[in-house]
């Protein structure tokens, strides 16, 4: 029997983070491609997790999650942003911040309802979109600084237009939205349904004093927003996939119609240790501190290189600019330079609109400075 099968995402392949990485195991290669630390996480945190195992949390957690772990969740928010989610009804964990981004686009988006990207764009957005018969629409970043333009923004967004989606700090460019950007972003939306899904996975690496603007700080976006955080990138444990979301009462009430039949709960014993390990808000205030050492390391090595940037504001990922070195296509040379040289990194122009090509390349810093060393020596000997 010859099964015909129509695909709902015909033009989609590999992802380039599988590519690359693929590519850097086969030949070997530093990988500063995907975004993961090659440093494990705390030992206390992992004993925490183990101790809630031992202690007989394994079976289901709750829908929205351990209740201990939203508490600490909501006072987590509280004391950073000032912004108050009531555990019970406004804060569910998820299986990782892509589940929840992919269960809030298919809790509102249906056919024909268009939702504003910024481009490059973190690639489950678009496709996540397309599943639901939504429409993608596109708002191309300027590089080098990757700046918004909101008369663009403001051109774009229409009476079909049901969702726009933030990501700040911004995976790939490593830039911050301003204050002014959230303003420029709630006088958009203010008076109408448009919800707005901002995705804060990086909130704990901002840079050279910057502060990080949450759509929580701001109390009319706050009032249609879900706010999407990470556990796996602030904890260095990008394999246990859990993170959360926040919005208010009656939009997290449809948010959990859908979540129930996707994932219904999250790994218990993971909720327990993460709750504990919470109660010391030092395992999260220091992040920035931390990063930004990596970031200096790697850029103070390869000051003098062919490589060029401007400093990454926020994320663990750093933004280099080839165009001083070779003119291909930037996919083109992430491949060489893997295959070549023995260094792997990420191709904006697969996040971008027509796959514009900036003759840019992504670098995760997240690594031992062993890493970054030997990274380094690579970049500079080019």
């Amino acid at each position: 029997m010859n099964m015909q099968h129509k695909s709902k995402l015909p033009h989609v392949g590999t992802t380039i983070f599988s590519v690359m990485s693929g590519l850097a195991k086969t030949h070997d290669a530093i990988n500063l491609s995907q975004g993961f630390p090659d440093f494990g996480s705390d030992q206390k945190l992992i004993d925490l997790v183990s101790k809630a195992m031992n202690s007989g949390y394994n079976q289901y957690a709750p829908m929205a999650g351990s209740l201990e772990l939203r508490k600490a969740i909501s006072k987590k928010m509280e004391a950073l942003y000032n912004s108050s989610y009531h555990p019970e009804h406004e804060i569910t964990v998820t299986a990782g911040a892509t589940q929840a981004i992919s269960t809030i686009i298919t809790t509102f988006i249906n056919k024909n309802d268009e939702v504003v990207i910024f481009k490059p764009a973190y690639d489950s957005y678009e496709p996540g979109i397309k599943l639901n018969g939504g429409i993608p629409i596109a708002v191309q970043l300027q590089a080098p600084d990757f700046s918004i333009d909101w008369e663009e923004v403001k051109q774009k967004v229409n009476n079909q237009t049901k969702m726009i989606i933030i990501n700040t700090p911004h995976n790939p460019s490593g830039m911050v939205f301003s204050k002014a950007d959230l303003l420029e972003l709630h006088e958009i939306t203010r008076g109408t349904d448009i919800i707005v899904l901002s995705d804060e996975v990086y909130e704990h690496m901002i840079y050279d004093g910057k502060e990080h603007q949450s759509a929580c700080l701001f109390p009319d976006l706050k009032s249609r927003s879900f706010v999407v955080a990470s556990f796996c990138k602030t904890f260095h444990n990008t394999g246990w996939r859990i993170g959360y979301c926040c919005a208010p009462k009656e939009l997290m009430k449809l948010f959990m119609q859908v979540h129930q039949f996707s994932v219904f709960c999250v790994h218990h014993p993971t909720q327990k240790g993460i709750a504990d390990y919470m109660q010391e808000p030092k395992h999260y205030m220091g992040l920035s501190e931390f990063y930004q050492n990596k970031r200096d390391l790697f850029l103070s090595l390869i000051e003098h290189s062919r490589f060029s940037f401007k400093p990454s504001s926020g994320t663990y990922f750093q933004v280099l600019d080839y165009s001083n070195i070779t003119q291909e296509y930037d996919l083109d040379y992430a491949k060489r330079l893997t295959v070549e040289s023995g260094l792997a990194s990420i191709p904006l122009s697969v996040f971008n609109e027509n796959n514009l090509d900036n003759k840019v390349l992504r670098f995760c810093f997240a690594k031992k400075d062993e890493t970054l060393k030997k990274a380094a020596e690579i970049l500079n000997s080019i």
